[in-house]
């Protein structure tokens, strides 16, 4: 984890993380930081990050971290999974609710 120049971690947050991984991804945050590039993706916004790691003091810390020098792309609208079935006759979709835009670090 720190020697790729990119680290790609794909869906933070699609399971909450139990306490013991909420602090071993906060040191894997600290060893990146500034020292290499970091891409995540995540459905939940950077308000919901106390939820996922269980305890909003880490994951402010995280966030501290991973969002400084950062660049935050939102991705708004059905998802293209969901759209698909959908097309396909499905009477009912659940979508989640929007997410909550950050620009530039700021959250």
């Amino acid at each position: 984890y720190g020697k790729p120049k990119l680290l790609i971690i794909d869906e933070i947050g699609y399971l909450p993380f139990e306490t013991n991984a909420a602090h071993l991804f906060f040191q894997l945050a600290s060893r990146r930081y500034e020292r290499g590039s970091l891409l995540l993706t995540s459905n939940r916004s950077v308000g919901e990050w106390g939820e996922v790691f269980g305890d909003a003091v880490v994951a402010t810390a995280i966030l501290d971290r991973v969002l400084h020098h950062s660049h935050v792309v939102t991705i708004r609208g059905e998802s293209y999974r969901l759209r698909e079935k959908r097309r396909s006759g499905m009477k009912t979709v659940m979508t989640a609710a929007p997410s909550t835009q950050t620009q530039g670090g700021q959250f």
